[in-house]
């Protein structure tokens, strides 16, 4: 998650806050380390303010150990490398020549951590509930049956070529049992206050400001997990997570902290990693057909916002100067360059166009007042921008991009939410402009970023959940549908290519998520505790604190210092 610096002036102040907090929610046996049977280690996976409780594998709301340490897929998919996909509940998965219907192959032996058994039978419910509630349908998979042949096999049969669903299909889709969630009247609405999944922990306590994970001991890979419990903590600010890491309080959290280095040098049980690979991104909501409202509804407005953006001095007064460079098409420019058609699209430059953004918006009918300020048919061109208290960089983020769209006549006003609130809004679509990032598809192959962000399948109404991580723009192109339908069609790849260079073409004019840079994704680790984390040389997962699915293989591979 997004943060800066801990200031010297609150560095007290943060300690003795994170200090009363951790104390709160331990106790004398989660505290002890070096034995397997009582180890416990602390994360910050980003949370502050009050911890809505959430254990549904399918809400946009659900808290994020959820998938991974509590419930899994199939398979799964480390994005971190390019390392084929690694079995799950699932041993194999084979598709038919037309790419409608995936035979899968289940694991024996698995127990459900009530110790009831798994079946190819909780595979078939998982995805029939899937087809039969649209609300929980986050990916808009085009299911026509999920049958059961045997205790270990599934075969799933779709309405269209399907060929690039998989991984999200296999990789992406919670397993549920069908002993416990038969008996759920509203799939989409339940909170799930007693988890009963595979992954290696259960639920062992909650409140509203940390809550435990302990092993599960009917766990299918034997040995694993070695770590006992595993609490996760909120905290209220950048300071106050800085000051928990370096006072050896947390042992795993992802934070951005410039001059990294230089801050951690006289702690010898600390390290951390980089891994960047996500898109800091504008969201607008930009559809007035779906309920969207505001001056971003105006495809002017949203190309003026994307070229009067000075990057390169965000960089500096945001990104510690850490930021790579962005993408207009959404991709990675250097691990996708690939995929994007347009030579000239595979950067954005750093500086600004405040000529071009200016002309954007005289020929779009906006027209400055004596304050400066454009107005078009008496809405005045103001726009609130949300963001999560305590992310501290995507705040100087706001502020800086605030006095560069004030040059060209826009009035942009931030405010800080709680991340539920934040989040809420976006899948709610209650929002004009929002701070986010996009990025770690279920593989690096571009439907991944165009299907979930841009398909009008994932997208809702203002007002009705957009899904996990759906289409939080409301964007909805019938260009773009068609030609996201076509690429999961095939596994050609000079095909697929084809249909990405029409969605390039549209998004990079339309501009329902307005990029700013690729930001650095650093973690951090307490190793005095836990060994094994993942290294710049052994990425054997996506290390981010708050992953989902990565943060299940982590805390199974981890082990207790002896």
């Amino acid at each position: 998650m997004p943060f800066l610096p801990p200031r010297a002036r609150r560095a007290a102040t943060a300690l003795a806050a994170v200090t009363l907090v951790l104390a709160a929610c331990s106790s004398p046996d989660s505290d002890k380390t070096g034995k397997a049977g009582d180890s416990s280690i602390t994360i910050f996976n980003g949370a502050n303010g009050t911890i809505v409780e959430n254990w549904n594998p399918f809400s946009p709301t659900q808290l994020q150990p959820t998938q991974g340490p509590l419930y899994e897929a199939l398979f799964w998919y480390n994005v971190a490398t390019e390392a084929e996909r690694q079995p799950m509940l699932g041993t194999a998965a084979a598709w038919n020549a037309d790419g409608t219907e995936l035979t899968i192959t289940t694991r024996e032996g698995v127990k459900w951590s009530d110790g009831q058994p798994f079946s190819a039978k909780d595979v078939a419910f998982t995805f029939d509930l899937i087809m039969k509630n649209k609300a929980i349908n986050a990916t808009g998979l085009t299911l026509t049956s999920s049958v059961a042949k045997s205790d270990t096999t599934a075969v799933l049969t779709f309405k269209n070529k399907s060929f690039t669903d998989e991984a999200s299909i296999v990789g992406y889709t919670p397993i549920i049992p069908e002993h416990v969630w038969s008996k759920i009247d509203d799939p989409a609405k339940t909170i799930n206050q007693n988890p009963i999944g595979t992954g290696p922990f259960t639920l062992k306590t909650f409140s509203s400001q940390s809550y435990v994970l302990q092993k599960n001991p009917n766990y299918w890979q034997a040995g694993k997990p070695k770590i006992q419990n595993v609490r996760y903590i909120s905290l209220a600010t950048a300071d106050a997570a800085s000051a928990a890491l370096t006072a050896g309080q947390v042992d795993w959290m992802s934070s951005f902290l410039p001059g990294l280095e230089q801050l951690l040098q006289n702690h010898k049980d600390l390290s951390y990693v980089n891994t960047p690979v996500l898109t800091a991104s504008i969201f607008t909501c930009a559809n007035k057909e779906l309920g969207c409202t505001g001056p971003q509804t105006d495809t002017a407005v949203r190309q003026a916002i994307h070229h009067a953006l000075n990057r390169d001095q965000l960089n500096k007064l945001a990104g510690g100067g850490f930021a790579a460079t962005a993408s207009p098409t959404l991709l990675l420019p250097e691990r996708d360059k690939k995929w994007i058609a347009d030579p000239s699209q595979v950067t954005i430059p750093g500086t600004p166009d405040v000529a071009k953004a200016n002309q954007i918006l005289d020929d779009g009918g906006w027209v400055k007042g004596a304050d400066g300020i454009r107005t078009k048919n008496g809405q005045k061109l103001s726009l609130t921008i949300q963001t999560v208290t305590g992310w501290s960089d995507f705040i100087s983020l706001n502020d800086a991009m605030a006095q560069q769209l004030k040059e060209v006549g826009i009035e942009l006003k931030p405010t800080q939410l709680s991340w539920n609130e934040w989040n809420n809004n976006q899948v709610q679509g209650r929002y004009q402009l929002s701070l986010d990032s996009i990025g770690l598809g279920a593989s690096a192959n571009p439907y991944y970023t165009y299907q979930p962000k841009y398909a009008t399948v994932t997208t809702a109404k203002v007002g009705e959940a957009a899904g996990t991580s759906g289409n939080y723009s409301r964007y909805s192109n019938p260009v773009v549908d068609r030609a996201v339908e076509i690429a999961a069609g095939t596994n050609d790849e000079a095909a697929q290519r084809e249909q990405y260079t029409i969605i390039q073409k549209e998004i990079t004019r339309d501009l329902p998520y307005i990029p700013i840079y690729v930001n650095s994704l650093l973690t951090e680790f307490n190793t005095s505790r836990a060994t094994g984390w993942p290294t710049n040389e052994n990425k054997y997962a996506l290390p981010a604190s708050w992953k989902v699915w990565d943060n299940g293989i982590v805390l199974a591979t981890i082990e207790p210092v002896a």
